[in-house]
């Protein structure tokens, strides 16, 4: 039973380390879709920003300055995504994948000039890393019989495991409960009823981007400040779309999105603990266990979503009337 129980904390552990890029990225969609402004580019501000936040920690080593130059990394490429997409009324979609595809490659060739690695990075200084919290506690869980192992996985993660949690209930909170969120979703329901009631969709708009970018930045830190040591090339590896998976299959709302990358996680966490098992005495392909999160997020998204309603105005430019 210590045994199950050992193993049960272990996947739970892993499980929020996995979901926590997954909720703060899916929060920053939640957000700017919200608004009335698809966002495709999260993949790329998500890698860019994690480039940033490793970048400057090798060259500073300094947390806060690394922790800062990707939230201004962030906040630029939503405004950027603003610039083309709310004042001059570009194509969204394209906007999102322009800002994705150049992500992708200047994050490689920034990484050769500055490191000569290859595209990657130097190992960031332990003092740059977000350090553990909780961890005395995990450990007088640790011996507690039965439920106390499974209770242990819930600490000794990195802060920013806790805070995407936090943020679950402030995007929330905000969205729901106050006036701002109640125009934020009204520019992305009736915008030209927020226009008539005098408050402006586009600063609207961009607010909500601001927001995205924060959130998009934070997720980028999560990957090279808490569970990679170093910027690998393209080490987003598609999180950023499911990221948007959970939020379409949360229907738009922080938690129920919250719930679908607990999920993504999990069966990313699965995928790791399988690999090296076989079935019948033949070996599975490690490829196999490792595609499992994805495949799960199409089937999960094809046949069980439900009748999903994305905002009414979610990728129409608003043209003010005079």
């Amino acid at each position: 039973m210590d045994d199950i129980a050992l193993t049960i904390g272990t996947v739970l552990a892993s499980t929020l380390r996995m979901a926590t890029p997954l909720i703060l990225c899916a929060l920053a969609g939640t957000l700017s879709e919200r608004a009335g402004v698809i966002d495709l580019g999260l993949e790329g501000k998500m890698l860019a920003t994690a480039f940033a936040a490793a970048s400057a920690g090798v060259m500073t080593g300094s947390l806060p300055l690394a922790l800062l130059a990707a939230i201004a990394v962030g906040v630029a490429l939503s405004m950027l995504h603003g610039y083309g997409c709310v004042s001059h009324r570009g194509d969204q979609v394209v906007m999102g994948m322009a800002i994705t595809m150049t992500a992708a490659g200047l994050t490689v060739v920034l990484g050769i000039a500055w490191f000569k690695q290859g595209g990657q990075t130097l190992p960031i200084p332990d003092a740059v890393r977000l350090e553990p919290w909780f961890t005395g506690i995990g450990a007088a869980l640790s011996n507690v019989p039965l439920i106390g192992p499974v209770l242990a996985g819930l600490f000794g993660h990195a802060p920013l495991v806790y805070l995407s949690f936090v943020l679950v209930a402030a995007v929330w909170w905000l969205l729901y409960r106050t006036r701002l969120g109640l125009r934020l979703r009204a520019a992305g329901e009736n915008p030209a009823m927020v226009d008539a009631a005098g408050v402006s969709v586009i600063r609207l708009r961009y607010l909500a981007l601001a927001g995205n970018g924060v959130l998009s930045a934070l997720a980028g830190c999560s990957l090279v400040l808490a569970l990679n040591p170093q910027f690998i090339p393209n080490m987003t590896a598609g999180r950023g779309y499911m990221a948007l998976a959970a939020m379409i299959f949360g229907k738009w709302h922080p938690v129920g999105a919250m719930m679908a990358c607990v999920l993504f996680g999990f069966l990313d966490a699965l995928s790791i603990r399988l690999q090296g098992v076989s079935i019948g005495g033949v070996p599975v392909p490690v490829q196999a266990i490792q595609a499992l999160p994805y495949v799960m997020t199409v089937v999960l998204l094809a046949g069980f979503i439900g009748r999903a309603y994305a905002p009414k105005a979610l990728g129409v430019s608003y043209v003010k009337e005079r």
